[in-house]
């Protein structure tokens, strides 16, 4: 499921892009890929045991995965049976060397074929396998000036290489009586025999390679290669609910001028999974990745329970505004711009009282994953592993689930709600803030600390109370920018006392940020700002020769 939803996301942000599945080869592979193919994969790419970068421990080396001819073999054979094997394209590598290999990959279903290794030493590597510690010896994988002059290779020799590869698969070819490679795809049931001198190996005489030349007969026949013009056309989502705003006149001219600003109203249902994220996608094929230019903007006022992958991939110059509720990955991959969710108002209540968002979800798990910027503000809370892989984004929630900022690598994290447990893990950059609940202050500081270290992960973050002044101002900003957004109650609440709410907060960070501005104790900053002054004026002072 969570495979077939990230397909639908790359072909929702690109729709012209061909989206690969890179599966190891193992027993139990081919089961995966039909799956894959049904979500809507473009190909399959069958990957063995050998080959790889020089940089991998030993083990991986060794022992990972299966031979590639015994996954290419399963997947052709479970494609073929389920009637799937026109739908995607199958690519295989590990280990391919020559002409024959990639022939034998024919034979079990393969149609393209990845060249690593072997490639790399056409081009000069000795294969030493330093790749990861700068000091490759022939200039492969270095950036130290007087390593990569001794980079011996030339494009030609690459091309030379492949030249004779190619050379060999025709002569192969001709022996088996094929004019084409295309002839070749599949035809393992015809043109693999067992060995017939005779001869039975003692260790492998009880094995049987009738998964091998067994393959079942089909009348499919490979359509050619991609950039034949004959390869399979590439898979779409079908229409999406971003065609429609895309298709607005308004919505048009500002993508295409850059120039204005647009209102889109709108409303949004859960099967419109990535609303949103086309919009972002046309931007960026305009604009690149900086997004609209400055003055020119798409503001989005939407209604509804969104589908998965909402605002996905989002850009500089689009902000969403939904009133509603929205489902799981919401801003994946968001990279700019403003979404904010709140919730319908007076929602839950009779009364005509303030609704207390902080004690609803939201939105739903997994949300921000892979953020690398943009602001998200929702007025409730949030599902299991909240911002995880998040590189960049800002953002307040008013509780989350487990595993929050789980891998995190960057930006800033508000909750204003309860969390649960394993918050931090992995997380190696950014600031993330925890509001701790009202019960706690009848807990001394040590019992209060202790509370909140058993829902950290103590391997890689620890919890300390706000003292830089900055750290405290940036904090009570982005509350204010939060409730101006979505009016929460618990905003508003917290910024009323806003002395009494600042003790309540931890704020959670790994080793590489303790010197931020925002993290270090005043003196300390003073101190660093001190050293990288007087850093600045040595290295420009005038010099007496």
């Amino acid at each position: 499921e969570d495979l077939a939803q990230l397909i639908y996301d790359l072909k929702a942000i690109n729709p012209q892009a061909r989206v690969s599945v890179k599966l190891v080869g193992s027993p139990g592979i081919g089961t995966v890929a039909a799956g894959v193919a049904k979500a809507n994969a473009d190909v399959v790419q069958v990957s063995g045991h050998d080959g790889g970068t020089g940089a991998s421990p030993l083990s991986s080396i060794k022992h990972a995965g299966s031979p590639w001819e015994l996954g290419a073999a399963e997947v052709h054979r479970t494609l073929v049976e389920n009637n799937l094997r026109d739908s995607v394209l199958m690519r295989v590598d590990g280990g391919i060397r020559t002409g024959y290999d990639v022939v034998a990959g024919a034979l079990l279903g393969g149609e393209e074929f990845g060249f690593g290794t072997v490639a790399m030493v056409a081009a000069g590597c000795v294969m030493a396998r330093v790749c990861h510690l700068n000091t490759c010896p022939v200039g492969v994988t270095t950036q130290r000036p007087e390593l990569r002059a001794k980079f011996p290779g030339v494009a030609e020799h690459v091309v030379n290489y492949f030249a004779f590869v190619a050379e060999e698969v025709r002569e192969v070819m001709a022996e088996l009586g094929y004019r084409n490679l295309g002839e070749v795809v599949g035809k393992g049931n015809v043109n693999l025999l067992p060995r017939s001198d005779g001869r039975v190996p003692k260790k492998t005489g009880g094995m049987t390679t009738a998964f091998l030349t067994d393959l079942p007969k089909t009348d499919w026949v490979a359509p050619g290669p991609v950039n034949s013009g004959k390869g399979n056309p590439v898979r779409e989502n079908g229409p999406m609910w971003d065609d429609e705003i895309l298709a607005m006149p308004d919505v048009a001219k500002v993508i295409e001028t850059g120039e204005g600003v647009v209102t889109v109203e709108e409303s949004v249902v859960n099967v419109n999974r990535a609303a949103v994220t086309r919009v972002s996608g046309a931007v960026a094929r305009k604009w690149s990745d900086s997004g609209l230019p400055d003055g020119a903007k798409i503001n989005f006022e939407l209604t509804g329970s969104a589908g998965q992958s909402f605002c996905a991939f989002n850009s500089n110059g689009l902000d969403v505004k939904l009133t509603g509720e929205a489902n799981d990955y919401v801003c994946k991959g968001i990279h700019g711009g403003k979404v904010v969710i709140v919730p319908p108002p007076l929602t839950g209540t009779t009364s005509g009282k303030d609704f207390d968002s902080s004690l609803n979800s939201i939105i739903g798990n997994t949300a921000l994953y892979g953020a690398t910027g943009g602001k998200l503000f929702a007025a409730g809370r949030a599902g299991e592993r909240f911002a995880v892989r998040n590189s960049g984004a800002t953002t307040v929630v008013e509780g989350a689930g487990e595993h929050c900022c789980e891998y995190m690598t960057n930006g800033v994290v508000v909750v204003l709600g309860p969390t649960g447990r394993n918050i931090g893990a992995a997380m190696t950059g950014g600031v993330s803030y925890f509001l701790e609940g009202a019960e706690a202050e009848a807990l001394s500081e040590d019992e209060r600390l202790a509370a909140m270290q058993r829902r950290l992960n103590p391997g890689t973050v620890r919890a300390k109370r706000i003292t830089a002044t900055i750290g405290q101002q940036f904090l009570k900003d982005l509350i204010q920018e939060h409730y101006d957004n979505t009016g929460s109650t618990q905003a508003k609440g917290l910024l009323a006392d806003w002395d009494a709410a600042l003790g309540r907060f931890w704020q959670v960070v790994p080793p590489s940020m303790e010197a931020d501005e925002n993290v270090a104790d005043d003196d300390v900053t003073a101190a660093n700002r001190a050293a990288a002054a007087a850093a600045s004026s040595n290295s420009t002072a005038p010099v007496t020769v």
